[in-house]
């Protein structure tokens, strides 16, 4: 009897500690991807929802591809909704990171049966989103500024690069980076949730080839986050093997120059600390054969043992 009271107490004394514990283990987001790749395979390009683990508020980072990514994720049981819910209700918001088709070209074609929301962008992305897709000569404005007549379902709201911007109807805080993608400028999505972080890259290139220090400059923001355990991913995208001249990578990374980057990300937070980090490997660019290349480049090259994943569209990964 006094034993059962004994373990009795001890039990009491460390629920608290296997709570935080388990706490401390558990998700933060839910991630699911509808479209992974770059280049020609219109079915299969950049666009990530993200939700809080446990929510079906979700925000989407770009949208090349919607509708074939959520029949996938519906198909592999992501969801056990029908797709046209998901898009309407699901959706709360699409963030863009830069106007080229592969990252919106979902957004447009889905434009007349979605629902009301936000499109969120940097001041630039805005004005090419504005200016050159949601316009009657090209498509239809869906939007609330613009040409007119303006449908109104979809209203614009340009992110200041360093201001946290909290996202109605979302669990979310958003704060975004400048990155240089060749002639144009990109951009990384900093989401917060309670205590925790995830980061996504539009297209980008190296510092060294773009003569840039956007990479440096998000590198020194989010190094706190990693060294505090914050960070629970970065989403990265590696578009070519490491045989693409620098002069033809037009703003893209190779094995080496990911790994480039990575280093420099170490020198500001210690190499241990990146061991093990969630690194999703995104916009590998066909043909089959290049990205077989790539795989093996980057496995090959990571002396500092992050966990690269590579997302398959359809199926959700948990952060």
């Amino acid at each position: 009897m006094y034993r059962k009271q004994a373990s009795l107490i001890i039990l009491y004394i460390l629920l608290p500690f296997l709570a935080l514990a388990q706490s401390k283990n558990s998700n933060a987001f839910r991630l699911v991807p509808l479209g992974v790749l770059g280049g020609i395979d219109e079915s299969n390009l950049s666009a990530y929802m993200l939700a809080a683990a446990g929510s079906d508020k979700y925000i989407c980072l770009d949208a090349g591809t919607l509708h074939y990514g959520i029949q996938k994720a519906v198909a592999n049981k992501v969801f056990s909704i029908p797709g046209d819910k998901i898009l309407k209700q699901y959706i709360k918001g699409y963030f863009i990171s830069h106007a080229h088709l592969d990252h919106i070209a979902g957004l447009i074609i889905n434009s007349p049966e979605d629902s009301t929301k936000n499109i969120f962008g940097l001041q630039g992305t805005i004005e090419t989103i504005k200016t050159h897709y949601f316009t009657w000569e090209s498509w239809a404005n869906f939007t609330d500024q613009g040409e007119a007549p303006a449908l109104k379902k979809y209203h614009y709201q340009i992110l200041a690069p360093g201001t946290e911007t909290a996202i109605e109807n979302t669990d979310f805080k958003v704060q975004a980076f400048s990155l240089s993608h060749s002639n144009l400028t990109s951009t990384a999505f900093l989401v917060q949730s309670n205590d925790a972080y995830i980061l996504y890259l539009g297209d980008t290139g190296p510092d060294a080839i773009e003569k840039s220090n956007n990479l440096q400059n998000l590198w020194q923001a989010i190094a706190p986050l990693i060294k505090s355990k914050k960070l629970k991913a970065i989403l990265i995208e590696v578009s070519f093997p490491n045989e693409q001249p620098d002069k033809t990578l037009f703003g893209h990374l190779t094995p080496h120059w990911l790994m480039a980057e990575m280093d420099k990300l170490a020198t500001l937070t210690g190499a241990d600390e990146l061991k093990g980090l969630n690194v999703v490997v995104t916009h590998l660019k066909p043909p089959v054969n290049s990205i077989i290349k790539i795989k093996t480049q980057l496995k090959t090259a990571n002396k500092l043992q992050l966990n690269l994943l590579y997302p398959e569209q359809g199926k959700a990964l948990n952060f």
